[in-house]
């Protein structure tokens, strides 16, 4: 995230709206803000790294299906015709 403070602040400021605008309550409106936008930011990274494992594992797979292929055909690329 380019700037996490920004972020939190405005997370916090509409909390605070949603809230009727409390007096004295900057610092519970922060840190409800900031554990809200890093917890979604933690669980992001987990979605992309989880994407990312999966894709690895489907390219793994189709090559090692491939390779399979080739030799029950009998076939192999480097055969000389």
């Amino acid at each position: 995230m380019p700037n996490l403070e920004e972020a939190i602040r405005e997370r916090a400021y509409h909390l605070w709206i949603a809230d009727g605008q409390p007096e004295g309550q900057a610092d519970i409106y922060w840190l409800n803000a900031q554990r809200e936008i890093l917890t979604a930011s933690v669980e992001s990274s987990s979605n992309k790294s989880a994407a990312a494992v999966s894709t690895d594992a489907g390219l793994v797979a189709a090559k090692s299906a491939k390779k399979a292929k080739v030799a029950r055909s009998g076939k192999s690329k480097n055969r000389a015709a």
